[in-house]
């Protein structure tokens, strides 16, 4: 039990990874805040392509978001910091890796912002529409606010999978946590740095777990019924709507 605890637990090796890894978590924070709003954004639009009129860019963006879901993300970082620039293209290491999250992580936000938009009933836009919204209107005021509701605790588990496949960028000499945890196991000669990679991930990633299993649960709560009689939109927005004056008042 000794001998365990001195190779992976070892106090002095302990104390000093921490501290060396605690400091590269700035670069992690960056990498994550910078991915995380790109991927939500680019995912938006690759969802609004989806459910577009026009078939060509149905056809378009369900290619695109089939190709980055099939493509594992290892092979597309490796792709983007080591072949583009035989090719010309040479990106900034930080361009680089938020460039390959966003590409991938927008294909799967891409789906579920379909999902909550195509949840919200079809009866909302439409009498969005009777009451003098074009679609556009129709979609940022009364549909896409609802759907975001829905789709926060999937993408809250889509931030979970991002944090831990930041590890991945060790492969580019990223000096992330596990590319400093594997450089300080090589000069002391213990795992122990590997175990404080562990730690500080799983501290990050289990407070999200709780709090998107929450927002899960209460997703899930039967909610109140509303407007029964034809029109689907929550009878506060209705009345909202119609004292409004839509063609006036709405950009």
């Amino acid at each position: 039990m000794s001998g365990l605890i001195n190779s992976y637990f070892n106090p002095e090796i302990f104390k000093d990874s921490l501290w060396l890894l605690v400091k590269t978590l700035p670069v992690v924070f960056e990498i994550l805040f910078l991915s995380l709003m790109f991927s939500y954004v680019w995912g938006l639009v690759l969802a609004l392509l989806r459910l577009s009129r026009f078939r060509p860019l149905r056809y378009l963006s369900g290619a695109y978001i089939d190709f980055f879901r099939g493509l594992p993300l290892l092979m597309l970082l490796v792709f983007v910091y080591y072949a583009l620039p035989h090719v010309g293209v040479r990106l900034s290491p930080l361009v680089s890796r938020v460039l390959s999250l966003t590409l991938c992580y927008g294909a799967y936000s891409a789906e579920i912002f379909r999902a909550g938009i195509q949840a919200i009933h079809k009866g909302q836009l439409e009498a969005a529409r009777s009451l003098g919204m074009t679609h556009a209107q129709a979609m940022r005021y009364v549909v896409l606010p609802q759907a975001v509701k829905l789709v926060i605790p999937p993408l809250t588990n889509e931030f979970i999978a991002m944090i831990k496949d930041t590890s991945l960028l060790s492969v580019i000499a990223v000096g992330e946590l596990l590319f400093r945890a594997k450089e300080k196991m090589g000069v002391v000669a213990n795992p122990t740095p590997l175990t404080v990679a562990a730690i500080i991930y799983v501290a990050f990633t289990i407070p999200l777990i709780r709090v998107a299993a929450r927002l899960e649960t209460k997703r899930r709560r039967p909610r109140r019924d509303v407007d029964k009689g034809g029109t689907g939109i929550p009878p506060e927005l209705e009345q909202e709507l119609h004292t409004a004056d839509i063609a006036g008042q709405l950009p």
